[in-house]
């Protein structure tokens, strides 16, 4: 199997192009500074792995909410958790923060170059308006967008990529001209395993222990393609080319 094999790589959005967990930890820095204030130190990898737990559990149980206001609850269930009072505004606020998260440095770049040579698609647990900003910040034009508000539901559902192949389908891509692109095992690479996809993983968090804003994924999955950032994918296209 090479890179050259496929037509389109469908992506994982955030934890893949736009740095999550540090767009995370900055909109609820108030949040944590209060908790602290309180007696509770709280480490950037327990930040990140509470968020994991309710933002997973709120997308299971309440599918068809958009992801912004998913995010407010999410914020609630942490100062709770926390023993921390906020206001319905500070919520909404930090449901609302997903617009001045950060993209990888080299996300931009890379898209641009990989638009040369494929459709590029986007699989993302995220409301229009959010992913939006998050757009501009990624400077490429994609050929397709398929949303959890678009689809009613959030990975790992199989509804998200059943939504996604049959719309790939009317463009004339089958499964064997996708190559599925992501950082999280659990939202992404498993669900894709399931359908027989091929897989790409943009381990962003090589350096780093256990899985940050995303839920463990219990038996890892198979991947077919490992790079450590969208820099390297590039580079190794690079080289499939030669």
């Amino acid at each position: 199997m090479q890179l050259t094999d496929f037509k389109a790589l469908t992506f994982d959005c955030y934890g893949t192009l736009i740095d999550w967990e540090s767009g995370m930890i900055e909109g609820l820095a108030e949040l944590t500074a209060k908790a602290a204030r309180a007696g509770l130190q709280l480490g950037r990898d327990q930040i990140l792995q509470a968020h994991a737990r309710h933002e997973s559990t709120l997308q299971r149980d309440t599918p068809a909410k958009r992801y912004c206001d998913l995010l407010a609850v999410v914020y609630e269930r942490l100062a709770e958790e926390w023993g921390v009072a906020v206001s319905v505004d500070a919520c909404e606020h930090y449901g609302r923060s997903v617009r001045h998260w950060p993209a990888f440095p080299d996300s931009a770049e890379a898209l641009q170059y990989l638009k040369k040579h494929y459709k590029l698609v986007i699989l993302s647990n995220v409301d229009n308006r959010s992913f939006s900003h998050s757009n501009e910040k990624l400077q490429v034009q994609f050929d397709a967008i398929y949303t959890a508000e678009d689809i009613g539901s959030y990975k790992p559902s199989p509804r998200n990529f059943a939504y996604m192949l049959e719309s790939l389908a009317e463009l004339g891509l089958g499964k064997q001209d996708i190559l599925h692109t992501a950082e999280s095992l659990y939202h992404d690479h498993q669900p894709a395993n399931a359908l027989g996809l091929a897989s790409c993983w943009i381990h962003r968090r090589h350096a780093q222990q256990g899985y940050g804003a995303t839920m463990d994924p219990g038996t890892k999955p198979k991947t077919d393609f490992c790079f450590h950032s969208m820099a390297d994918l590039v580079k190794a296209h690079q080289r499939a080319l030669r």
